[in-house]
């Protein structure tokens, strides 16, 4: 029992911390004397490793690393893996290109073997340095086959010229590698010593300074002896790699030999027996093979014939080289080496091979559960007649999203967007002005003719020519106008007078904010959707796939083994362009991407190409491994919901193009070309595939502009706007901003004209413009077309060093 005087401690009495001795972590590690735990350590005490310990574990993942990249040297090239593909491109049409072959043909210690097809390639083998390479030059001015073969090649040789090093044509293939994706390159510049020993000096100069910018660290070989030839082939073989992330985790090759069979019903279609080396993955009979620039196929099974690059070749002893040594060619078809120890690898199971369906066959009476019966039908033919005049001036209800009504006919919505660009770019005074450019330029033609009346007939043509030349400067002025009134006034559209405004813009709606508004991305759909693919979470399913392809082994084709394939329906075409000299490259495909679905794709305009690209227009796309055609859809690149259609392509940012396309996964690089006239193909876009998505929502924005008649201290009479009453109170609803910054919305109507009494939050200044935002989701239109032409080849001039090079 405490005494009653004695001191009792308070609510605030002091607490000192208890002293911890021997339970921190140096103690501890201290008592452990060194033991190891049997357990894991957890997440936690992982990071927490001592100074010691991070450098011991950085030091074994530096080993590894280096461990990986030296396998990766030594597998290339070697016996158990696929030859050292060398892909010759040559820059400049004065390019000693034939020369550098002949001086890497006539390598010492080397077997050369040639190459199948007559695109001229040819096979190095060296059994004393465990190396073989195959080189294969790719035809000077044949866009398509420098990227094919760049898409595969492990190193690119780059033919300079001595004197200009690279010209239009050198600069323009360059730009297009840089976009898609260079591997691992080399700069060769033979034929230097045929210059003047007094310009050698200057020309190696002017090419250092050519290359600093596009090659910053590369190193110039010269290819004049045999010597430097092998210098270059070391340099090859010890380079480090660069990987392209669409070709690695994909099994690809570049076929060496091929065959076609005509199949039992049709000479146009059979089997085609390509023959190659496995790169990249392992190669599952049961996938899909996509053969770059004729479509995706099916095999049947595949081979394992003889390698006819292995590294013991057959030589006489006492054989000396020589420089015309005899080259062994094989068979047009390679089908000697093909029919004699052939092992059949494996063959397709048909309840595992992947599918060719590409598209959903809508069903239209999905989501019916009855057939309706022939009094229901009467009934809504009835009242279809007496509702015509209701559905086509709808009647405005209370709430304004559920006034508007979607016309689901396909005619009647191209035609409103054919007007909606009719009406968005002012086309009546652009015909005005084209008119009159029109009518003086044929005025000035007849003086000429009055002037000259003795013409050649020569003349005339070329005057024929030159007028249709005249005409498509035409159409580019009036694409050059309509992107400058598009700057000037973006989205401003004028309102027609002779169709009421809530007819002629039914479709679009009011949004009280475009970041914040809500709108369903599953709302009134267009018919295209029900044919594509859609993901329920497709950078989960990509993430799902790739760690699938690190971790789990799969059967099949190893990389390095030479095999056969057996790809079936083939169209004959692809067995003559293969005999034509065109590179035959197969990319085997991941699941789902032979399906089709929404691309988007993320580019910037190429600093190369000015023109004016209007949206819908026809472009070409090089996607990783596709090429195909389509009319996208522009958009800016944000981090809403809802993202603001582009009527044009912009050069100063980053744009996202949509397009109905094959689904592939990223990453993949992207390429934008656009034909011209005369078949040439202008690269106007580079960049990259951002992601498969359907349910990106693409707003097309209408500005509807009036101006203030009547200012008062917070209220103004607009007029120009609307030209009837029952517009004014069709779209209400909707607020109002003007161009400096004002907010409001609509009273009520003025008179019968059009005129509107508008409230805003302050004082409009005269000069000021009342603006009124209407909103509509567009789709892109299903124009994909896998088929592409060949381009024209590029029109090469002298040189492209830069001027200050030049005048040294």
């Amino acid at each position: 029992m405490v005494a009653a005087g004695a001191h009792r401690p308070g609510p605030l009495k002091q607490q000192n911390k208890a002293h911890k001795g021997g339970k921190h972590r140096g103690t501890a590690q201290r008592r452990a004397g060194g033991r190891v735990a049997v357990k894991a350590l957890p997440r936690r005490r992982r990071r927490d490793l001592s100074r010691v310990d991070r450098r011991h574990q950085a030091l074994q993942l530096r080993r590894q690393r280096k461990e990986a990249v030296l396998v990766e040297k030594r597998s290339l090239g070697s016996r158990d893996g696929p030859p050292h593909l060398v892909v010759v491109v040559p820059l400049h049409a004065g390019a000693a290109a034939h020369g550098a072959l002949r001086l890497l043909q006539s390598h010492e210690s080397a077997v050369v073997r040639g190459d199948e097809g007559k695109a001229g390639g040819f096979a190095l083998l060296c059994p004393r340095l465990k190396q073989r390479w195959r080189v294969v030059p790719a035809q000077a001015g044949d866009l398509h086959a420098v990227l094919d073969l760049a898409k595969v090649a492990d190193s690119l040789l780059f033919i300079l010229d001595p004197a200009d090093g690279w010209d239009s044509a050198g600069e323009h293939c360059l730009s297009c590698l840089f976009a898609q994706g260079l591997p691992s390159y080399a700069l060769a510049v033979p034929g230097g010593n045929d210059l003047p020993p007094k310009k050698r000096i200057d020309a190696k100069k002017k090419l250092a300074k050519a290359i600093e910018k596009r090659f910053p660290e590369a190193k110039l070989f010269p290819l004049n002896t045999e010597q430097e030839c092998s210098v270059l082939l070391r340099h090859l073989a010890t380079q480090k790699q660069r990987h392209l992330a669409f070709r690695d985790r994909r099994a690809h090759l570049l076929a060496y030999a091929a065959e076609f069979v005509p199949s039992q019903e049709s000479d146009h279609v059979g089997t085609l027996k390509v023959s190659g080396f496995v790169r990249g993955q392992t190669l599952d009979v049961n996938s899909l093979v996509h053969i770059v620039g004729h479509g995706d196929f099916q095999m049947s099974q595949v081979d394992a014939p003889p390698d006819p690059l292995s590294l013991n070749p057959r030589v006489v002893k006492g054989q000396k080289k020589s420089q015309d040594m005899d080259v062994q060619e094989d068979s047009v078809n390679g089908t000697d080496e093909m029919e004699e120890d052939v092992k059949v690898l494996m063959k397709a199971d048909p309840s595992k091979q992947e599918s060719l369906q590409s598209e959903v066959v809508p069903d239209p009476m999905e989501g019916e559960q009855t057939w309706p019966t022939e009094e229901e039908l009467q009934e809504a033919e009835a009242s279809l007649k007496a509702n015509r005049k209701v559905m086509k001036v709808p009647k405005g209800t209370s709430k304004y999203q559920a006034a508007w009504i979607v016309d689901d006919g396909e005619g009647g919505s191209e035609e409103d967007e054919d007007d909606d660009e009719d009406d968005d770019f002012g086309d009546d005074v652009m015909e005005e002005a084209v008119s009159q450019e029109g009518e003086s330029s044929e005025d000035e033609e007849g003086l000429a003719e009055e002037d000259c009346e003795t013409m050649t007939m020569s003349e005339c043509v070329r005057d024929d020519q030159y007028d249709e030349k005249m005409e498509e400067d035409e159409q580019m002025l009036e694409k050059y106008k309509q992107e400058r009134m598009d700057e000037m006034f973006p989205d401003e559209v004028d309102t027609p007078r002779d169709v009421p405004a809530r007819v002629r813009f039914q479709k679009y709606r009011g949004l009280k904010s475009f970041r914040t508004s809500p709108w369903d991305p599953k709302e009134n759909l267009p018919r295209d959707y029900a044919r594509i693919f859609q993901f329920q979470n497709f950078f989960r399913t990509r993430k799902h796939l790739f760690r699938q392809i690190e971790k789990e082994e799969t059967e099949g084709a190893s990389v390095g083994w030479y095999v056969t394939l057996h790809v079936c329906n083939v169209p004959v075409s692809v067995m003559e362009s293969f005999k034509e000299g065109k590179p035959l490259v197969l990319f085997s495909l991941l699941p789902h991407e032979q399906k089709m679905s929404v691309l988007n794709f993320l580019v910037r305009r190429h600093p190369s190409n000015s023109d004016p690209v209007k949206a819908k227009e026809e472009l070409i796309f090089h996607c990783g491994f596709r090429r195909f055609r389509a009319s996208p859809l522009f958009s800016q690149h944000t981090s809403a919901d809802k993202h603001k259609l582009e009527r044009f392509l912009r050069p100063d940012a980053a744009t996202v193009v949509t397009v109905y396309a094959p689904i592939t996964f990223p990453p993949a690089s992207v390429l934008l070309f656009k034909q011209r006239s005369n078949g040439m193909h202008d690269l106007i876009a580079t960049g990259s595939l951002l992601a498969v998505d359907p349910d990106r929502i693409i707003i097309k924005r209408l500005v509807l502009s009036g101006h203030p008649f009547k200012i008062f201290t917070k209220t103004a009479v607009v007029r120009y706007m609307f030209f009837n009453r029952e517009d004014v109170m069709w779209f209400k609803p909707v607020e109002l901003r003007t161009k400096w910054g004002r907010r409001g919305h609509i009273k009520e109507p003025l008179g019968t004209h059009g005129h509107m009494k508008c409230h805003f939050d302050g004082q409009l200044k005269s000069q000021d413009t009342v603006l009124l935002n209407l909103y509509k989701r567009v789709y892109p239109k299903w124009t994909y077309d896998p088929y592409v032409p060949e381009p024209v080849p590029w029109v090469r001039s002298e040189s492209v060093l830069p001027v200050e090079v030049e005048m040294e």
